[in-house]
């Protein structure tokens, strides 16, 4: 992409989009599923005729062999260049929970976890305890003082929490505390600096609180950053969008791009789809809509759990294609292989329905298809020029 390029040719129009992101829907050939992917195993009637009308492609999050994180794969599918707006998962779950940052606030994500008596990390997210159970722990961490930092810590799901550090002279260069691995000791804390030394001083009386809280004994931090300020996807393309996601850190990240957060009764894809439906009579034109379970379930190597989240996502997809959208995308924001349990660096497939596309390449949504579809292989970041000249969103560059 050139810079900004899409943003001077970036018009306001009346058509509407919606990007739907199924979290790591992107996976490898599994054994158990005789060489498939939970994808091409799914029974999927809705997203294969989309991408029978559509046009299908391949999106690489960042670059071709790096393992996204949450946060820069969706940055890089709202258009943005992940390494040079690069924010760790602290802010985004921050902004997520609506807690109100200030301008160079040290903010990391808290995973609750179990550490064995030799201190070696047993269950990276304390076998997922309950919002709960989370809320009762975050109380105990919240009463830790630390010399010349204010410390805020809230929950934000299972065994997610969140804290900030509020004070002078705070900078993020400090390194995840997540091994990463299970079998391994938390990252020590390393360094001099103020940062480090109020990170150092949290984990150790963390640990000493939840020395005997079984299974979440032990906390490790990962997604370290500054808050400050950002570009907004509502002053670069002109649009007025907003987002309709049930999980913090991403309402977080699309917070941070610009987008107004949709409150979705009941909490699951039909209360999207009734958020989404009120956005769009009230003139939101671009719908960020994100489901979750099939990241989870990758990460647990759960095949039948990921099958299961790609088939609810299908039954649910005409509550939101009735709604009238212009042109709809759907993509993951990157691939959770169930044999790898991770993030993975595999490109995502991605479906564009609606505008000019080059269509009758594809019949189903996968990756195979995708491989061979018309949109071909590209960056992540370059999906939302696509989105926009599909949509007429975009004006012709020169004479």
């Amino acid at each position: 992409m050139y810079k900004g390029l899409t943003e001077e040719l970036a018009r306001k129009t009346d058509s509407r989009i919606l990007l739907a992101v199924i979290d790591g829907v992107g996976d490898i050939p599994n054994a158990e599923l005789g060489g498939r992917t939970p994808l091409e195993a799914a029974e999927t009637p809705q997203l294969d005729k989309l991408a029978s009308e559509g046009a299908l492609g391949l999106h690489i999050p960042v670059s071709p062999g790096i393992t996204p994180g949450s946060g820069p794969a969706h940055l890089a599918l709202f258009g943005y260049d992940p390494v040079a707006f690069d924010i760790g998962r602290g802010v985004l779950a921050a902004l997520g929970m609506e807690f109100d940052l200030e301008y160079g606030d040290l903010v990391a994500r808290i995973n609750f976890c179990t550490v064995d008596d030799d201190g070696l990390v047993t269950d990276r997210r304390a076998g997922r305890i309950s919002t709960e159970k989370c809320i009762e722990l975050v109380e105990l961490l919240s009463g830790i003082e630390i010399i010349d930092v204010e410390t805020f810590v809230f929950s934000v799901k299972q065994h997610r929490a969140c804290v900030v550090f509020r004070g002078e002279g705070l900078d993020d260069n400090i390194k995840d505390t997540d091994p990463g691995l299970t079998g391994k000791k938390p990252v020590n804390v390393t360094g001099s600096g103020k940062s480090a030394r109020v990170v150092r001083e949290f984990i150790t009386e963390a640990g000493r609180i939840l020395h005997r809280k079984h299974p979440a004994n032990f906390i490790i931090l990962r997604g370290f950053s500054i808050y400050e300020e950002f570009p907004s996807i509502r002053d670069r393309f002109r649009l007025t969008p907003a987002v309709a996601a049930l999980y913090p850190m991403y309402r977080g990240v699309a917070r941070l791009a610009g987008m107004d957060v949709l409150k979705c009764e009941p909490w699951d894809l039909d209360g999207q789809a009734g958020a989404v439906k009120r956005a769009l009579e009230t003139g939101y034109d671009f719908i960020f809509l994100h489901h979750k379970p099939a990241d989870s379930a990758g990460e647990d190597g759960n095949v039948p759990a990921k099958i299961k989240a790609i088939e609810e996502f299908d039954r649910c997809l005409p509550s939101f294609l009735k709604l009238g959208f212009d042109v709809v995308c759907v993509t993951g924001d990157h691939s959770t292989p169930c044999p790898m349990k991770l993030h993975s660096w595999h490109p995502v497939p991605v479906l564009i329905n609606g505008g000019p596309q080059r269509v009758g390449y594809s019949k189903v949504f996968s990756e195979k298809e995708a491989l061979s579809g018309a949109l071909d292989s590209f960056r992540a970041m370059d999906l939302m020029p696509l989105l926009l000249a599909s949509a007429g969103k975009l004006a012709k560059f020169g004479a």
